[in-house]
């Protein structure tokens, strides 16, 4: 095939170098120019892509253009028009991720039970709002513009410090940002994910379920990061899924969806409660999920074009775990150097192993060896596979510990919350992932 990739930042990387290690022909545009230099020596960057539409065209049906991120959907749906085959999202998806007051209306209108949700374009009426009825609650903001690390989940029972979160943001927020979130109503229980392939007609191969760690610091401490780390299964998905996202197919047919969607939800005793939907590859999502997928991107690529009905998925569990360096969680400004870290492995790796190492912002320099690269400070996904929940962890931090990079970090407890108990409730529950369930003696690290 012919691929063209299109997004700001080349999250979709270390796909890319796969499909060309299988004799694919890839071609990427990366639309930020501090992320130019990202995956330099490994993967040929074009500085406009519309110039490379022929290239990609003239293949037919061999040719595939793959949106990395959210927010180009109408670019997406003019590009279906003219006769390409897109695999991403949709304009219908952007709203559906980027507006989630709209993506509550979309759960309902399927069936789903939602919690209560308000909509605001002025702080001030949310802080009165607050006080009228004072709970716990989450501040999440609309639109694909801001980072993760402005949402906030608040902790008193009365929602003052999300008021007064608030109250702040009256005075600091920059006056060229809209204005646009929504208060949630907490919810207790198990943060659970779902999704699944659409080949713009249908659902394709199983649905997976996934265990994402957003906070920065091991224990749910510091930054919404977006993730860390994730535990991801092929098992156990059907009844979450038929509940959630099948339901919406009509509607992703109606308009043009085809890609990868991801509802994620929180799963108690009283129920499903579903919260936002991901319209979009999922980051470090696809790379642990590729770990799943033996038959690697070639097979499910070619399952979302309509090639096939599906893809082969492994049993067991994957867990993820993100390597960063300063100046990560946040853009870099300068003053941070990010990038010409030297990137080393210690001892030799088998083949295997090495396909578990998921490279982000990484390049080769002049000398050819691979250093960091970008300016976020997101190196690397390093990826576990087993049976159980602690055989992979052990496969994946016993890979990290091998990576030497300066001033690497990462979080030491990814899954372990779900290994200890939260998989075993998720079954009394009824939605369990049907694997083993773990010893429960700690992971080695």
């Amino acid at each position: 095939m012919r691929i063209l990739g299109i997004g700001d930042y080349l999250d979709l990387g270390d796909m890319y170098l796969r499909l060309a290690a299988n004799g694919h022909e890839v071609r990427v545009h990366v639309a930020d120019p501090a992320y130019h230099g990202v995956m330099a020596g490994m993967v040929r960057r074009v500085a406009d892509w519309r110039a490379e539409l022929p290239w990609v065209g003239a293949v037919g049906k061999d040719g595939l253009i793959l949106y990395e991120g959210a927010g180009h959907g109408q670019e997406q749906d003019a590009l279906r028009q003219a006769g390409h085959q897109v695999i991403g999202g949709c304009a219908w998806g952007d709203r559906l991720e980027g507006d989630r007051a709209f993506g509550q209306e979309i759960m309902r209108a399927a069936g789903m039970r939602t919690a209560t949700v308000q909509e605001f374009s002025d702080f001030t009426a949310a802080m009165a709002f607050i006080q009228a009825r004072p709970r716990r609650y989450v501040c999440k903001h609309n639109g694909h513009h801001l980072p993760s690390t402005r949402n906030f989940v608040g902790a008193l029972d009365d929602g003052s410090d999300v008021a007064q979160l608030l109250r702040g943001y009256t005075r600091t927020w920059p006056a060229e940002v809209p204005v646009s979130f929504v208060l949630m109503d907490h919810l207790a229980g198990i943060e659970t994910g779902v999704g699944a392939y659409f080949n713009g007609e249908a659902f394709v191969g199983p649905a997976c379920l996934d265990w994402e760690h957003k906070r920065f610091f091991p224990g749910d401490l510091g930054e919404l990061t977006g993730e860390m780390g994730t535990v991801v299964t092929y098992e156990g998905g059907a009844r979450l899924f038929a509940e959630t996202l099948a339901p919406l197919a009509p509607r992703m047919r109606a308009a043009g969806y085809r890609g990868y969607i991801n509802l994620n939800c929180i799963i108690n005793e009283d129920g499903v409660w579903p919260l936002e939907y991901t319209c979009r590859f999922g980051y470090p999502g696809f790379a642990i999920l590729d770990a799943l997928q033996p038959g690697g991107w070639d097979e499910v690529l070619g399952a979302m074009l309509g090639r096939s009905d599906g893809f082969a998925a492994a049993p067991g569990y994957a867990v993820g775990v993100v390597l960063t360096t300063p100046p990560f969680p946040y853009a870099g400004d300068g003053s941070c150097h990010a990038a010409g870290l030297p990137i080393n492995i210690r001892g030799t790796l088998t083949a295997a192993q090495r396909a578990h190492l998921h490279y982000a912002e990484v390049a080769l320099d002049d000398t050819g060896a691979l250093v960091t690269s970008g300016a976020s400070g997101y190196v690397l996904v390093a990826t576990g596979l087993g049976p159980d929940i602690v055989t992979a962890q052990c496969a994946a931090y016993g890979l990290l510990d091998r990576v030497k990079v300066p001033n690497a970090r990462w979080r030491v407890d990814i899954g372990d919350r779900l290994r200890d108990g939260d998989l075993a409730r998720l079954a009394r529950i009824g939605y369990g992932a049907g694997a083993a369930m773990p010893s429960p003696h700690k992971a080695r690290r």
